[in-house]
């Protein structure tokens, strides 16, 4: 009778040293926001706002991670697929490939997209199509990285779902498209949702790559992330503090409301 408190206050132990270790990291997550909050002043968030070129970032940024996120989706929900449920020569090949935007430092990710266009392929599409230095550059360096996330997120998410619910859907007279979109789509909701928030926020702070592929001209080109490294690098710290708060609060909603709308389809 007496080994079961032993026991209790062993696991009370354990999970209190388990949440010292986590929670230090949470702390200081925390510790940062509230520092940055803290060392920027509610008229310098105001001033800055009120800038033409951060609100043409902000438009900017808002526009071309919501796109890149359709086109992430776009492909990571079948590429994800594949990959949890068939086997098909090069498979492993795919897999390590895909692997390569968490291992590649961002900045030879946008190195490798302007070497692209100097080529001859590169220029045919650049005759018809402005890519280098333009919109369609910021959207093409966010999708080169963000779309590894969503891969890996529906992957995952596929693992989770039992095949068997296709295969009865196939035995009452679906095809395998159809057992796909009625029955294995609307069971990885969660996964979808959970992708396209991470493939936003990805594309949200991208910097590297967009820096070098498309440059950084204001009104023009100019996202959030390189507004943020404008304003430290002409010494306007709170200036650069102001707009990194705006990039938290922008994901912090898109995650808040992500997750309202997580718990809502599991509840209906």
């Amino acid at each position: 009778m007496s080994a079961a408190p032993r026991l209790a206050g062993s696991d009370r132990g354990f999970y209190f040293a388990l949440a010292v270790l986590g929670g230090s990291y949470v702390l200081l997550l925390v510790v940062l926001i509230v520092g940055d909050a803290a060392y920027t002043r509610p008229d310098q968030v105001r001033q800055t706002l009120n800038d033409p070129n951060i609100r043409s970032a902000i438009r900017l940024s808002l526009l071309t991670a919501t796109v890149t996120t359709i086109l992430a989706m776009w492909v990571a929900v079948p590429l994800g697929y594949l990959l949890a449920r068939t086997q098909f020569p090069g498979k492993s090949a795919i897999d390590t490939i895909i692997d390569i935007p968490f291992i590649l430092p961002p900045l030879v990710i946008g190195i490798s997209l302007l070497i692209l266009f100097q080529l001859p392929p590169g220029k045919a599409v650049e005759r018809v199509i402005p890519v280098t230095y333009h919109v369609p550059a910021i959207v093409l360096a966010q999708f080169a990285v963000s779309t590894a996330f969503a891969v890996r997120t529906m992957q995952v998410a596929f693992d989770q779902i039992d095949a068997r619910a296709e295969q009865v859907a196939l035995t009452l007279g679906c095809t395998r498209a159809q057992a796909f979109c009625r029955v294995t789509l609307p069971a990885a909701r969660k996964g979808l949702l959970a992708a396209a928030t991470l493939a936003w926020a990805r594309s949200l702070g991208e910097f590297g790559p967009v820096q070098v592929f498309a440059g950084a001209s204001p009104g023009r080109t100019v996202v959030l992330p390189t507004a943020v490294y404008f304003e430290q690098e002409l010494g306007r710290l709170q200036a650069a503090l102001a707009v990194s708060l705006v990039m938290v609060a922008l994901a912090a909603g898109v995650l808040l409301l992500t997750r309202l709308l997580g718990l809502r389809s599991t509840q209906s």
